[in-house]
């Protein structure tokens, strides 16, 4: 049989969703020269510490640290099973000067779990400013519809009305959480530094002979080379996959707000109000061509729910690392790590594009607000008719009989609400007849919803779109028509 790459499994988070971007801060290219920074970084902090390590080791050094020959990487660990030695013996093969120096006093966890806290924070430094395009995006909308009533729902059942801006504010607050849940995750990431093999740097302080300042220097200076400020105060042989936890818990909370904010756009989708960009050439079925599917928010439900579930690998794998740590967290986290921030990379670059055409159909909300709205106005007719002298009480039993009516007429013949008509043909009503356009002016009913809108645009959305002010930038993505 033929072979080719078409005969391989291919991860669709590769192919077809996530970002050039992202796939490179899980590569195979990224993993390991930051491995060889780590050993240079090592290298540099050891001999600044008085280790005997020359400049002409570090150049060699610095000069492989992207030649990188993975046949040959392979190749020693068909030989060794080792991974990290693999890459050391390759390594110190392109760097002979170096060979003495390189990986000293350090376990695998040292380049193993330092790269996995720098590529973290590189995905959240990824993720994060096109999230905050996502909520630019958002609040003009919010913005420009914060005038357009629309009936608000409970239970999924017609209630008092809002308007379209004011539901977007919605979506807004919560992706607020999400920036604020993913920069505290990153703001919060240290690094594991130099620790040994447990944990207690026993093999460090032997490098340099019992003195204990030195081994703290070099673990504080291994994590500002590396770009950190901080070290996790005490490890075991890892740092604790509690952090693990945090980042996914952030992503997955994300993965929530997007499947919920999505889902919400396939029900107004349903009802002809708003809809997701929709190309010329377009197809939404093979069999219906009139159809207009939410393919884009359908995808984003469907990736989010697969970032909610990677949660419960994060928890679990946390959970079982006995004492100072045990192997099986591996191969997991080289699965849930990954596709948790290449599947959010695809949500939100989705997302972006799904916010950056979203269409409003403003006729067709007006249509489903009358045909709710005369029941709603029902307690302002009352009050109306009391004002001009009438009996509370008779007014709400005659409203009363009349809503029931007209609702017989909506659920069991199919017309039209005619509530209105029925009060316009009762005597009773005459002395209201011509306030009732005024009464029924469906932003009258909309109460602060749109000085909220701007209340909220100005005091909870600016201050953070303010700190990506030099980041943003408009996301055009060429989202795939094809799930």
């Amino acid at each position: 049989m033929e072979t080719n790459e078409y005969c391989n499994y291919r991860s669709p988070l590769s192919t077809r969703y996530a970002s050039k971007e992202m796939q490179y801060n899980f590569s195979d290219q990224k993993k390991f020269s930051t491995w060889r920074k780590l050993w240079v970084n090592l290298a540099k902090a050891e001999k600044e510490l008085g280790l005997e390590i020359t400049d002409k080791q570090i150049s060699e050094m610095e000069a492989n640290v992207d030649n990188i020959d993975f046949k040959a990487a392979a190749a020693e660990e068909a030989l060794t099973r080792h991974d990290v030695m693999a890459h050391v013996h390759v390594f110190a093969n392109l760097c002979p000067s170096s060979a003495p120096i390189i990986h000293l006093g350090a376990t695998s966890c040292f380049v193993g779990d330092n790269t996995d806290l720098i590529i973290i924070k590189d995905g959240l430094n990824i993720l994060l400013p096109r999230l905050a395009a996502v909520i630019k995006n958002l609040s003009a909308f919010a913005d420009e519809y914060k005038n357009l009533p629309t009936l608000g729902f409970t239970h999924l059942q017609p209630a008092q009305l809002t308007t379209v801006g004011k539901r977007a504010t919605l979506w807004i607050a919560d992706l607020l959480m999400d920036e604020r849940a993913l920069s505290r995750a990153r703001n919060d990431l240290r690094f594991r530094g130099a620790k040994g093999t447990t944990g207690t740097q026993a093999s460090f302080l032997q490098l340099f002979n019992g003195d204990g300042f030195k081994v703290k220097a070099l673990d504080k200076r291994i994590a500002e080379l590396s770009g950190f400020e901080k070290t996790y105060p005490v490890t075991g042989q890892t740092y604790s996959r509690k952090v693990d936890i945090e980042v996914i818990a952030a992503l997955a909370g994300f993965g929530a707000t997007v499947h919920k904010m999505c889902t919400d756009l396939r029900l107004l989708a349903n009802k002809k109000e708003i809809e997701e960009p929709f190309e010329k050439s377009q197809i939404g079925s093979s069999a219906m061509p009139y159809k207009r599917n939410p393919m884009r928010s359908e995808r984003c439900c469907s990736i989010a729910r697969h970032i909610m579930s990677l949660y419960s690998n994060a928890v679990n794998t946390h959970a079982v690392q006995w004492l100072e740590r045990t192997l099986d967290d591996s191969a997991n986290r080289r699965l849930t790590l990954a596709e948790a921030f290449l599947s959010a990379d695809a949500v939100v670059l989705t997302l972006s594009n799904i916010t950056q055409g979203l269409v409003v159909y403003p006729k067709v909300i007006n249509r489903h607000i009358l045909q709710e709205l005369p029941f709603m106005s029902t307690e302002n007719i009352i009050m109306a008719m009391v004002k001009k002298g009438g009996d509370r009480q008779v007014c709400h039993e005659k409203i009363r009989v009349l809503s029931q009516e007209a609702a017989a007429e909506v659920k069991q013949s199919g017309r039209d609400n005619d509530l209105i008509d029925r009060v316009k043909n009762d005597v009773y009503f005459a002395p209201i007849l011509d306030e009732l356009d005024k009464i029924l002016d469906s932003k009258t009913f909309i109460g602060r919803a749109a000085d909220q809108v701007g209340e909220f645009l100005e005091d909870e959305v600016r201050p953070v779109l303010d700190r990506y002010q030099n980041e943003l930038v408009s996301i055009n993505v060429p989202v795939q028509l094809i799930i």
